[in-house]
């Protein structure tokens, strides 16, 4: 016999119920700015706080994340094409179509695009966190005063390096 110990039930009716979301690939970014477009597959909302699946896809030279670390969420990262330098809080690292990198709660790291191509990848973060307010206003956000970027990060679980300045 097995050890393996499901999560307890959390849907209880005996019969199952039609509530599949279904996004077709042809549907448009959720938001496009110069050399970046993010697509929203599931988020905190549709999802009931579970995870949250994103596309980002980052033209070439785009700058991504610098490194930083979550409290309350993991991030994983997907490469569906090109490559991406990734941060593991060690080293880093080049991600290609394939790869696959898991930052547990608390783990640095980071991200960027040093190729001269564009790339696309898939971000998950769970539990699920709204973080489509995050994507939509840190470009703003970053032409704020240094303590207004650094309130908006920590609202949106996101502790940078950059903003502590005796370390993490």
């Amino acid at each position: 016999m097995s050890n393996i110990a499901y999560p307890e039930p959390r849907y209880h009716g005996d019969k199952g119920e039609v509530n599949a979301a279904f996004r077709p690939a042809d549907t448009p970014p959720d938001i496009s700015s110069p050399g970046a477009a993010t697509h929203y597959l599931a988020t905190h909302a549709s999802t009931g706080g579970e995870f949250g699946l994103y596309k980002v896809d980052l033209g070439a030279r785009a700058a991504g994340a610098q490194t930083h670390f979550h409290k309350a969420m993991s991030e994983s990262f997907y490469i569906l094409s090109g490559e991406l330098e990734l941060y593991n809080g060690e080293k880093w690292v080049t991600g290609r179509e394939g790869d696959f990198l898991y930052v547990p709660v608390g783990g640095l790291h980071a991200f960027k695009n040093v190729t001269d191509e564009p790339m696309s990848m898939l971000m998950l973060f769970s539990p699920g966190a709204p973080r489509e307010e995050y994507f939509e206003q840190v470009a703003e956000m970053t032409r704020r005063s240094r303590e207004e970027l650094k309130e908006f990060r920590v609202r949106h679980d996101s502790y940078f390096e950059e903003d502590f300045d005796s370390g993490l």
